[in-house]
């Protein structure tokens, strides 16, 4: 057992690690497994806040994982609780303290808060201890709430939550505070950059490019499990690839209006033109300092490559914009890439935004049919699609459409 000491060593190794996370969704996943990891937590939720409400982000249960199976997820689905008394994060986020409870069906009937025991019912779940904690920055604004669920002893039997772990996961919240601040503040900024894209197209919105991301991450977890790449490299890797993702179509901001928000089919001129926005966007990162920057280089240039070699935009200069030396087609055209030519995250961020262009209504389109959906894709496995990258995109579709179902075009960051 560790004592008081080497726990606050191991709290202060564990604020270094997740403060190298720059994206939102990953960072939740990070503070979340941490946390449960050192209090031996089953399970555990985390909470936003948002406006006046809390906003339901993220979730983690051990017991329902065994059950998936190895590489499953969990899927869930996001709700929102009101700051006020009668839940027990809403009086936690309204009130600002630890909220301790040995056993969540044996409250004492005077608290002003009940437990909602819903998801225990539909889960065959037993939510016993649960330690729930506010999470505030340096001016002591709430940002939301971290719960971690049934506390567990060396021979994994449902235990209370000490009186020592009120104390230490006040550290733990302080400092996930302050990583999701940052985190929240580098969020903004791209989808900054993204809402001058979607005052060109439409069709750029938060929600897609969220989405985009989502799919991506999941893709690429479940491909670098079958590659069998390792661990550390897929967690430090998904965080650039999910904020890099988030800008695939960032270069639409240099194309005409003209061009984006025609209502009809493109001509052959207009849609070379539109090509454009591959490399233009690519141009943006043509330096980079970071493998975020790496990589949003990679999928803005290569989202619209195809496994055959009939995408776009190839071979070509990201200063000029001229096809690269020995790289031009027969036709005079530049020469596109081809099947492992193409960078795995342009392969992987192109299944994910075709996915999206058709699961969502367009000026020129309805929603496709999910049934539909899955024929296309599948039907373009070895053609505009790489076939290890599909097949690791149908084993994360269910995961995939729950995230679709997480960010409906309304919704914010």
């Amino acid at each position: 057992m560790l004592n008081e000491k080497e726990k606050i060593d191991l709290i202060t190794q564990i604020s270094f690690d997740i403060n190298e996370v720059s994206d939102l969704d990953i960072l939740l996943e990070r503070i979340l497994t941490h946390v449960r990891r050192f209090f031996n937590a089953d399970a555990g939720s985390i909470y936003l806040k948002q406006n006046d409400k809390l906003k339901f982000r993220y979730t983690q249960n051990e017991t329902l994982q065994e059950r998936l199976g190895p590489n499953k997820k969990l899927i869930f689905n996001t709700f929102f609780v009101p700051i006020n008394d009668h839940s027990i994060a809403g009086h936690v986020a309204k009130n600002r303290q630890v909220i301790n409870l040995p056993d969540v069906y044996r409250m004492t009937g005077s608290e002003p808060y009940d437990f909602d025991a819903d998801f225990d019912r539909l889960s065959n779940y037993r939510t016993t201890s649960m330690l729930t904690v506010p999470m505030t920055n340096q001016q002591g604004k709430v940002l939301g709430v971290m719960q971690i669920i049934n506390a567990r002893n060396d021979k994994c039997e449902t235990i209370p939550f000490s009186l020592s772990d009120e104390s230490l996961i006040k550290h733990f919240a302080t400092s996930a505070a302050l990583a999701i601040e940052r985190a929240q503040m580098t969020r903004y900024v791209l989808m900054r950059m993204i809402s001058m894209a979607e005052m060109r197209d439409p069709t750029e919105t938060g929600a897609h490019v969220n989405r985009v991301a989502s799919y991506s991450v999941e893709i690429y977890e479940q491909w670098a499990w079958n590659k069998s790449v390792p661990e550390t490299e897929v967690e430090r890797k998904k965080d650039a690839l999910r904020m890099a993702s988030m800008l695939h179509d960032v270069g639409k901001v240099a194309i005409s209006d003209l061009i984006l928000k025609k209502p009809a089919r493109l001509t052959h001129d207009e849609f070379e033109l539109m090509k454009m926005h591959s490399y233009l966007g690519a141009r943006l990162f043509k330096d980079p300092r970071s493998e975020f920057e790496e990589l949003a280089a990679q999928i803005a240039l290569t989202h619209h490559e195809k496994w055959d070699g009939t995408g776009y935009p190839g071979h070509i200069d990201l200063t000029t914009g001229e096809t690269s030396l020995g790289y031009e087609g027969t036709d005079g055209n530049t020469a596109p890439l081809k099947g492992e030519e193409i960078p795995v995250v342009g392969r992987i961020v192109a299944v994910a935004d075709v996915y999206d262009a058709l699961s969502s209504p367009r000026c020129y389109k309805e929603i496709w049919d999910p049934d539909r959906i899955q024929e296309e894709m599948h039907k373009n496995s070895g053609l505009h699609f790489d076939p290890e990258v599909i097949d690791a995109f149908f084993s994360r579709l269910d995961v995939i459409k729950s995230i679709t179902q997480r960010y409906p075009e309304e919704t914010s960051p």
